[in-house]
């Protein structure tokens, strides 16, 4: 189970790193565009509302089911989870998620103003 645990942890990580570049990524690539675009409203609801992340869940659980600790993990796990969960203030980190993802959001949104902007009218 810490194995299991070790890779939901880094998957977790992976995910907030797409959603907090993957706006490089998807520039010229429509499908690519709308699923980052899905994990950005993913990440709002889940950093503002009240449910919890698919993902913490999953790994409480499989820590748990293993009897595992951070005190017994790696080095490396120690400090990813440390990156996932930073030691701050809860309103701290949603408004820091949340800022991040309304910067991506207005990425989107100018780069929406500027395609249609370029649209011949007459095509």
């Amino acid at each position: 189970m810490a194995v299991l645990a070790a890779a939901v942890i880094l998957i977790h990580l992976l995910w907030i790193v797409l959603v907090l570049v993957g706006v490089i990524w998807t520039r010229g690539r429509p499908v690519w565009t709308a699923i980052h675009l899905a994990c950005l409203v993913w990440g709002i609801v889940v950093e503002v509302g009240p449910w919890p992340c698919p993902l913490t869940m999953l790994e409480d659980y499989l820590e748990a089911r293993g009897h595992e600790h951070m005190a017994g993990a790696s080095f490396i796990l120690h400090w990813v989870r440390a990156l996932i969960y930073p030691n701050a203030p809860y309103w701290l980190v949603t408004t820091a998620g949340v800022t991040a993802c309304a910067i991506i959001l207005a990425i989107y949104a100018w780069r929406a103003w500027v395609w249609w902007g370029n649209k011949d009218p007459r095509a």
